[in-house]
């Protein structure tokens, strides 16, 4: 079974920066949708970015220009890279392999990402 683990989510002061990487315990074959969504306390879980294996990418409004998702050299890697941020970008962040065609979706356990004010 595939297995997606974050890790660069920390403590930052607002207008700071941070970069989240996800890595996967293996190549996922076939197509798919790399994704990072976010999940902030009183709010339902949202979508933050997504590339797909073309390369094209979206946004939520939200955090569009501030925020660019990519993957890694390595198939198996992908990054948030978090610029200018702000406290509302406060959640839990968690990345998301969506292979729609074949029904399966792989997710990561989380981090933690908290701006203080």
């Amino acid at each position: 079974q595939v297995q997606l683990v974050e890790s660069g989510g920390g403590l930052v002061q607002a207008g700071g920066s941070l970069r989240l990487s996800c890595t996967a315990s293996g190549i996922i074959f076939g197509p798919k949708a790399r994704k990072w969504y976010r999940q902030i306390p009183g709010k339902e879980r949202e979508l933050v970015a997504s590339i797909t294996s073309g390369d094209t990418t979206y946004y939520a409004d939200s955090v569009k220009g501030r925020f660019t998702i990519s993957r890694g050299n390595a198939r198996n890697m992908m990054y948030l890279q978090m610029n200018s941020l702000k406290p509302e970008d406060t959640a839990i962040y968690y990345c998301n392999v969506d292979q729609r065609q074949r029904g399966l979706n792989y997710w990561g356990q989380g981090t933690q990402v908290t701006v203080s004010s």
